[in-house]
């Protein structure tokens, strides 16, 4: 970086292990020029709710400027890089393809093709390890923010191995450096890395919440089950005012589904739906990382809440059916679920793309 003016791409995610940003770090070093600093969704501080678009505004800390890439704009324009040599990147991601972080990224490497910047990805750990592989591929017709490219949900792959897959596969060609992760290993969890989480998001407060996002962020987009966000265990459970949580855990544990288990609660949200209204529902906890399956395990949820609830129908809101067809990368599991398929039949439809994208992802893996 010496010698170049540079700009940040960060949130608070972005520390080193003593848990200081690297937006401080970089504009304390008299030998980096720290010029711009990027936003993404949530904000360079992270205080910003989902989906809520981020304003352009002057850091009061290092009273550098900070561009949004959340708003209007999502790519940086030739004004937002005029001062600046390098893109240097540094976010946080969870490890599911519908995280708007792995997409600024692709976002920023696109503008610095077309500017002739360059971009440096500081790699950072998938929360979630790099082993497990898993879930449909984005169809044709529902390419959006939350899924640009056909990965899978569950795609096993750090923001720098994703940042080398983008740039080659999708014909981004940016002039681009990965500063890889040191003693990493795929079978690692965030837990086994030892170091401290900085939420990524206000909802993502702990290394865990990513596994359960991965099986909950898509129902979530429903509107008709609450998961957690809105109490005090964001994502990490299913319920609704006419759940019967006894009679919901013990339908799902008799699935014997890999790596989770499931226990019924009671909880009153303090916001968002049903708020200040008491809900059953379940718990869910992780107990194998590698071994669960998250988007199995979410459409298998749906699939017991309909048919222990069949008059109160996951798909009633029209409004909402559109995002989460783009959550879920295609309209082809609501269909199959409003049909009546079992979840064997809609897995297996995904197996010959989720194949196809193993074998492209195996040229872009570091570790």
């Amino acid at each position: 970086m010496k010698g170049k003016r540079v700009g940040l791409v960060t949130n608070p995610s972005g520390v080193n292990r003593q848990i200081k940003s690297t937006a401080d770090l970089l504009f304390e070093n008299p030998h980096v020029n720290l010029v711009a600093l990027y936003a993404p969704e949530h904000g360079i501080r992270g205080a910003i709710d989902a989906g809520k678009k981020v304003k352009t505004e002057i850091d009061p800390k290092t009273r550098l400027p900070i561009y949004s890439l959340y708003g209007k704009t999502r790519k940086p324009t030739a004004q937002m890089l005029s001062g600046v040599d390098l893109l240097l990147i540094d976010l946080q991601d969870v490890g599911v393809r519908s995280y708007t972080f792995i997409y600024t990224m692709a976002k920023v490497m696109e503008a610095a093709a077309a500017y002739n910047k360059e971009v440096m990805v500081l790699d950072r750990p998938n929360p979630m390890g790099g082993v497990a592989v898993e879930g449909n591929l984005v169809q044709d017709g529902y390419f959006s923010f939350v899924g640009m490219y056909p990965i899978a949900y569950r795609h096993g792959m750090t923001i720098g191995e994703l940042a080398r897959l983008f740039n080659s596969e999708y014909k981004i060609n940016s002039r681009l450096t990965v500063i890889p992760l040191i003693n990493w290993r795929r079978e690692m969890s965030w837990g086994d890395t030892q170091l401290p989480w900085v939420p990524t998001s206000p909802h993502v407060p702990h290394w865990t919440t990513p596994l359960l996002m991965a099986i909950t962020g898509m129902i979530g987009e429903l509107g008709i089950l609450s998961t957690g966000v809105g109490y005090t265990l964001p994502f990490e459970m299913i319920g609704a005012t006419w759940i019967n949580g006894e009679k919901f855990a013990n339908a799902l544990k008799r699935l014997n589904l890999p790596g989770v288990i499931f226990r019924p609660v009671y909880f009153k949200p303090y916001y968002g739906i049903y708020k200040g209204k008491v809900c059953q529902g379940v718990q869910i906890h992780v107990t194998d990382v590698n071994a669960f399956k998250p988007f199995v395990t979410s459409i298998h949820l749906m699939k017991t809440s309909m048919m222990l609830y069949p008059r109160h129908n996951l798909f009633a809101k029209p409004s909402r059916l559109k995002m989460f067809n783009k959550v879920m990368g295609s309209a082809h599991i609501l269909n199959s679920l409003q049909r009546g398929y079992s979840v064997n039949q809609i897995e297996a439809a995904w197996q010959n793309p989720l194949n196809y994208f193993k074998n492209i992802r195996r040229k872009y893996l570091i570790y």
